[in-house]
């Protein structure tokens, strides 16, 4: 080998701890940054009060602008022909997951040299591991595209689609989840959210590809990852919490150590991400599963994890006596509500 050779392979960026990727990604995404905000990524600050979208009042004024525009819409739709928008559409999913990625490489950039000179522990309790700097722009970043995942549901009333619970509530408590970790300091956070984007990367790129046509084979495997998913986050979670409030107050039990983050956050991370685990199950079960059930059983589940949420124009049905039972859903908009679907067919679930 010639020593140009050589020099060429050595010049090569090679993948190492502290560049996983073969070259540093953190200086290429600040130059970005600041193209944006006028400042580079490593001067950002997460300051409540003056950080876009940084306090209680924001947030919950965007969750009940939310609501308001969804289900409103879908009443202003009933006496409109249906949107196609494929063109925004695939635009919506191509970004989001490109955006997913993007954040994925770099939170990945970010804890792989962590993890293996400090450990697990020290990366999901300690603020030097959890909660950097770089870390918490991240998370906030992350907690911006909440946001833009919400045109989903703007998506679904435009096109007609039903509306489902699961659907409605999953949207709304995310970003209400990604705000109070932001707030509770919470270093165990890049669990669920690595994990969410991960599996971000893949829905998204289905939901792209569906809609331009493409016949997808592993459309059930979107929502497994889904469920996979939310077993990792509350395993975690559970643990964290545990060792935190065991250490805290009741230091006669086996702990091991005290864990970063707000109390508050902690009982929010573990409700929300439960609720989210029982209807993800529910929506699988009663979408995929053809295990023996009596037909009983299976409509009940899916009548609970799939239900449309219902207008004021049912209820008034119902009360006459019209429209009873799961028929409701497919009498709504010519099309049957899942939790999960194709973009060309029937509604849509998210996530995580």
């Amino acid at each position: 080998m010639t020593s140009a050779t050589t020099a060429f392979f050595e010049s090569f960026p090679a993948p190492g701890l502290d560049r996983p990727f073969g070259m540093h990604l953190w200086p290429h995404f600040s130059r970005a940054f600041e193209f944006v905000t006028g400042y580079p990524a490593d001067e950002f600050e997460f300051v409540t009060g003056k950080t876009p979208m940084s306090t209680i009042k924001e947030t919950s004024i965007f969750v009940a602008i939310y609501y308001t525009m969804i289900f409103g819409g879908r009443e202003l739709m009933r006496r409109q022909k249906p949107y196609q928008l494929k063109s925004l559409f695939l635009i919506h999913n191509f970004v989001l997951t490109v955006a997913s990625a993007i954040l994925l490489l770099l939170y990945i950039e970010e804890l792989v040299p962590t993890l293996a000179r400090n450990g697990i522990f020290y990366a999901i309790c300690h603020h030097g591991g959890g909660w950097t700097q770089h870390l918490v722009l991240l998370y906030y970043l992350t907690y911006l595209t909440k946001y833009l995942e919400l045109l989903d549901t703007v998506f679904l009333f435009l096109k007609k689609k039903p509306l489902t619970f699961l659907h409605c509530y999953h949207h709304g408590a995310t970003a209400v989840l990604c705000y109070s970790q932001l707030i509770g300091n919470t270093a165990v956070s890049w669990v669920p959210i690595s994990l969410n984007l991960t599996v971000h990367v893949v829905m998204y790129w289905y939901y792209f590809q569906s809609a331009r046509g493409v016949r997808i084979w592993w459309k059930e495997w979107v929502t497994r990852l889904q469920i996979i998913q939310f077993v990792i986050d509350l395993g975690f979670v559970y643990f964290a919490s545990y060792t935190y409030f065991s250490a805290t107050y009741f230091s006669w039990m086996p702990n091991w150590g005290s864990c970063a983050g707000e109390e508050f956050a902690a009982f929010i991370g573990i409700g929300v991400l439960t609720s989210y685990l029982a209807l993800f199950v529910l929506f699988y079960f009663a979408t995929y599963r053809k295990d023996g059930r009596s037909p009983s059983t299976r409509k009940t589940l899916r009548r609970m994890s799939q239900a449309e949420v219902r207008g004021p124009h049912i209820v008034q049905r119902m009360s006459h006596g019209e429209a009873r039972g799961p028929h409701i859903v497919s009498n709504t908009a010519g099309s049957k509500a899942t939790g999960f679907e194709t973009s060309n067919s029937s509604s849509r679930s998210r996530k995580a």
